[in-house]
């Protein structure tokens, strides 16, 4: 493999775009060196800010000329160092393609550029009566979202990113450019290629345009909250509630230690036990019944308490400490850093997964929390360790190991919603067996150089 010539890139980037859409400063390479994980950092060379799709195929030809590795960029809100250089690379950040393109409100489609944040357009659509419904806690980028199939507290109800996206534009790695759907509501027609692209963490393709389904804002929601004395029994209404078929739109999970660390983080007084947040959709009549039935449901399950809030303010304030959990640990334990689990099993292995990951956590004596998705039966630990020490680092790695090990062999997935990254390359081959072959073949197809965030999902050779 060719080796990579920085310089002449550079002055060849230097004539294709402007001045300030190249960056070399020190204060940007530091911020484009991690994500949120606990990752190590890694500077990238330089952060190019492209503006089109033309400038991004420009990059792209002069990359494949001069064998640079290409690192896409959104937020860097990513948990597994998906941004995070693995060898000498040039990131391409794309947050200058930030324009919302088209609202197709009767057709209950949004075109946008990949630098859109989920927050930006929520409050676009707002004007229509429309709203989109991934959620992943943090205001990340639209295209950075569909990388890593991004999901979130509404999944249970409108599903994860991969059922939102219904046409990608691409720039592959030899710089040309293709679409992967249309704007027909369904399509038997050739291999589902957009299917392909959402979730392969800019491994196979640059993200330079996004046609996104939307959905009209319900006429009532009403949100709350159950008490529970244990996790176990909060996971089982959950199973219950989904059981029942209750269109249920949000359900998650807090333990007690996080729960007292939202107290602390952000004043509240919520009591400190095993709680699930909630949140239904619908008409006031169809919500009445739906809320009963539930009610009926926690009840079965020694629930303590079971409270609704009153005003959009309550709501607010319940579902931004819902979001607010990884600030609210960070707070609570200080100069250490967050590793985060993100395993999914089916449903009627979630008790005892969670029950398997608390365990754990208190043989391994370590400071962590659960909280979950518990509704589409993926749950995260949060444990917050000290990067510096290699004991507790081995025992969060060693708990992290054996939670994804026992999803696995609950027909479970290694990630529910954060990606691979580096994270969890080490899984794969066990995960998907003869697949990961396949998925590596596809990857040499498309991108032979190895140009496009390489040694992420699997290991490449360059």
């Amino acid at each position: 493999m060719k080796k990579p010539d920085f310089e002449r890139f550079f002055n060849e980037m230097s004539q294709l775009l402007d001045g300030e859409q190249i960056s070399r400063n020190e204060t940007v390479l530091q911020n484009h060196s991690h994500d949120e994980s606990y990752h190590t950092p890694k500077r990238p060379e330089a952060v190019l800010f492209p503006k089109t799709t033309e400038e991004v195929q420009q990059i792209v030809r002069s990359a494949i000329r001069f064998s640079i590795p290409l690192i896409p960029f959104g937020m860097g809100t990513s948990l597994e160092g998906h941004v995070v250089p693995q060898e000498p690379s040039v990131t391409i950040d794309f947050s200058l393609m930030n324009r919302i393109l088209e609202v197709r409100e009767r057709d209950f489609f949004v075109k946008v550029q990949p630098g859109v944040t989920r927050l930006q357009l929520n409050k676009e659509l707002k004007k229509y009566g429309l709203f989109f419904p991934v959620d992943p806690g943090a205001d990340a980028t639209l295209g950075g979202m569909a990388a890593t199939n991004a999901s979130g507290t509404l999944s249970v109800r409108y599903g994860v990113m991969r059922d939102q996206v219904q046409d990608l534009e691409i720039v592959l790695p030899d710089a040309s450019v293709i679409h992967t759907g249309n704007l027909a509501a369904k399509s038997s027609s050739g291999y589902h290629l957009t299917g392909l692209f959402v979730g392969s963490e800019g491994t196979l393709g640059l993200i330079t345009e996004l046609c996104l389904k939307v959905y009209g804002i319900p006429e009532q929601i009403i949100a709350g909250r159950a008490v529970f004395p244990d996790v176990e029994h909060a996971v089982d209404a959950v199973t219950d509630v989904i059981r029942a078929g209750i269109p249920i739109a949000r359900i998650e999970l807090l333990d007690a230690l996080s729960i007292r660390q939202v107290n602390r983080y952000m004043n509240t007084e919520f009591p400190e036990s095993a709680t699930l947040f909630f949140e239904f959709h619908g008409n006031e009549a169809g919500l009445k019944q739906d809320v009963q039935f539930t009610n009926e449901i926690f009840i079965d399950h020694h629930c303590t308490k079971f409270e609704f809030e009153k005003d959009n303010a309550g709501k607010n304030k319940l579902w931004e400490a819902r979001h607010n959990i990884v600030f609210a640990y960070g707070k609570g334990f200080p100069g250490k850093k967050l590793m985060i689990t993100d395993v999914c099993v089916p449903i009627s292995s979630l008790t005892k997964a969670v029950k398997h990951a608390r365990d754990l956590v208190e043989q391994f004596q370590l400071s962590a929390g659960i909280v979950g998705h518990v509704g589409d039966g993926n749950f995260h630990v949060l444990i917050m360790l000290d990067r510096d020490d290699p004991v507790q680092l081995k025992k969060a790695e060693e708990v992290n190991e054996q939670i994804v090990n026992f999803a696995l062999t609950c027909g479970g997935t290694s990630t529910g919603e954060h990606g691979v990254g580096i994270g969890k390359r080490k899984y794969q081959r066990q995960e998907h067996g003869h697949a990961l072959t396949i998925m590596e073949r596809i990857k040499e197809l498309l991108d032979p150089n190895h140009l496009f965030n390489p040694n992420k999902v699997f290991e490449t050779d360059r």
